[in-house]
């Protein structure tokens, strides 16, 4: 166990200091002075002139001949010739002598009205009237006054804010 955790740390300070001297390298090429480098010269290549290709002329081709075709003649069909139906005849009705035409008014049947049995009404029965009692008298308590032993305690109760103090007087 102690050499696993003796390897780790031996391992994380190897870490450590090769960042640090990965640092130092990296600023120390940063702060130097870079000297100008000529670029060379690249001396320039002649681009090479193809000669023009000659146009090569085709035969003209024959046109094709389109043959026509002749129409087909298809056969005449006898037209079906249809029965003929008789015409239908529409029945007139009569039209009414007067302007407003009067039909019978259609009537309802009467239908007998059921009759309700009459029900005796109820009577409320009435409630004994009870005695009237006597309002019970509330008796007066007197204040107790302080005591030297409550004003010793009386430092430690919430004081009463503006208001309470004038409902309380």
């Amino acid at each position: 166990m102690a050499l696993h955790s003796r390897q780790s740390l031996f391992l994380f300070l190897f870490i450590t200091l090769s960042s640090i001297t990965n640092h130092a390298e990296a600023r120390h090429l940063l702060e130097s002075p870079v000297p100008e480098v000529s670029m060379p010269e690249i001396p320039s290549i002649p681009k090479p002139e193809l000669p023009p290709l000659p146009k090569p002329e085709l035969p003209p081709l024959p046109k094709p001949e389109v043959r026509v075709l002749p129409k087909p003649e298809f056969p005449a069909l006898p037209k079906p010739e249809l029965p003929t139906l008789p015409k239908p005849e529409v029945p007139t009705l009569p039209k009414p002598t007067s302007e407003k035409a009067e039909l019978p008014k259609p009537t309802l049947p009467e239908i007998p009205k059921s009759q309700m049995p009459e029900l005796p009404k109820p009577t409320v029965p009435e409630l004994p009237k009870l005695p009237e009692l006597p309002k019970p008298e509330v008796p007066t308590i007197p204040k107790p006054e302080k005591s030297q032993s409550c004003l010793k305690f009386q430092r430690f109760l919430p004081k009463p804010t503006l208001q309470e103090g004038i409902k309380s007087r």
